[in-house]
């Protein structure tokens, strides 16, 4: 994590943190609904489904906790997963921003060395007609 926060923040990056954390959260939620509700689940094969249904809000509804304890440890796993969608939108919108920007900043400095040549050019074309009026007075 010290990482993470030292460097620049990369797509490739936040989404390996995204999904590692995804990843112990469906793990440790699927152990710890089969410790708080066994009756509902059995092993924790079907904890680990649940959470992963609940994680990617699809929420199939064929497991459901009926504990308290493990409609708690559902609400967290919910919070989780908006989260989860949150950041993700995030993520691609401020690539897709950044790389609008960094198009428009290209554009700008294209601009600028057009800019720069047309005026080189108006320069050595007043020179030229400078030296062809010069000749022609003469």
């Amino acid at each position: 994590m010290a990482r993470f926060l030292r460097k620049p923040v990369t797509v490739r990056s936040a989404a390996s943190i995204i999904v590692t954390s995804t990843a112990v959260i469906v793990v440790a939620s699927g152990a710890l609904m089969r410790v708080l509700d066994h009756k509902e689940y059995p092993n924790i094969f079907i904890g680990m489904w649940w959470a992963i249904q609940t994680v990617t809000t699809v929420g199939y509804g064929d497991v459901t906790p009926k504990d308290v304890a493990g409609r708690i440890v559902a609400s967290f796993v919910m919070l989780e997963a908006i989260a989860l969608v949150a950041i993700v939108t995030a993520a691609i919108t401020s690539t897709f921003v950044a790389r609008a920007a960094h198009l428009r900043e290209d554009e700008r400095a294209e601009e600028a060395r057009d800019q720069a040549r047309f005026e080189e050019l108006s320069e050595r074309l007043a020179r030229v007609e400078t030296l062809l009026q010069s000749l022609a007075d003469r």
